[in-house]
């Protein structure tokens, strides 16, 4: 794989996005590997369980096959499922059991306190539409829906989650008629309110943000600055 050092600040980059293994950037909007292998490596451990419930393109799934950890993932889009289950189809040398499922992350269909870590990238409300309108799919939700929506995911987190452990969520902001929306904070906000309690809260810098076209004319023309950033928070129960 490319080289890696583990992560030692609050302030991440990743100017190349990773591409070892399965990894690709085809699943729009997913995050890149080194977020998710240096979340693995920090805080969990090998043969633990790591929750993904927004799984998406697989990378959380990936990293878990390569870095010896058990893992659950779970997606409300089929779709997603079946491009997971493709992306795992590689051999290597560690003995885990990964578990792929239909489900609401909302009402997890998971046991209390029985997963080592979670690490997640939901939705940023309805940013990007993940699918053709399926019930409980969060990227069809404005704004105000969608943290109602994510209480309850914060609260499921909390529930299956065992104690002393990590849940790391990757959560961007939005902007609207030329305003941001903190969608960010308000994210963090709910998960205290679940019972957790915040581990670090971390600046991701995104790549491809450059204002050029008609985001540099706008950006000048209705003077707003272009969203360069995301939050990784990590909290612990």
């Amino acid at each position: 794989m490319e080289n890696f050092e583990l992560e030692t600040n609050t302030v991440w980059s990743f100017p190349k996005r990773g591409k070892w293994a399965t990894h690709d950037a085809k699943y729009r909007g997913n995050f890149s590997p080194f977020v998710a292998k240096n979340i693995i490596l920090r805080y969990s451990k090998e043969n633990d369980t790591v929750l993904d419930q927004f799984v998406g393109g697989g990378t959380t799934l990936i990293e878990c096959k390569l870095n010896n950890r058990n893992a659950v993932g779970i997606d409300i889009n089929p779709k997603a499922i079946e491009i997971t289950k493709t992306k795992l189809d590689f051999s290597c040398n560690n003995n885990v059991d990964v578990e792929l499922k239909l489900g609401n992350a909302c009402k997890l269909d998971l046991k209390d306190e029985s997963v080592d870590l979670i690490c997640t990238h939901p939705p940023y409300a309805d940013i990007i539409k993940y699918s053709d309108g399926i019930e409980g799919d969060l990227s069809q939700l404005k704004y105000k829906d969608f943290l109602v929506e994510i209480e309850k995911v914060a609260k499921e987190c909390y529930r299956v989650l065992k104690k002393d452990r990590f849940c790391a969520i990757v959560m961007g902001d939005t902007r609207k008629n030329g305003m941001v929306q903190p969608l960010g904070f308000e994210v963090m906000q709910r998960f205290i309110k679940a019972g957790f309690k915040q581990k670090e809260i971390i600046i991701k810098e995104q790549h491809n943000c450059k204002a050029t076209g008609f985001w540099k004319t706008n950006s000048e023309k209705y003077n707003f600055l272009l969203l360069a950033h995301e939050y990784i928070f990590i909290f612990k129960k």
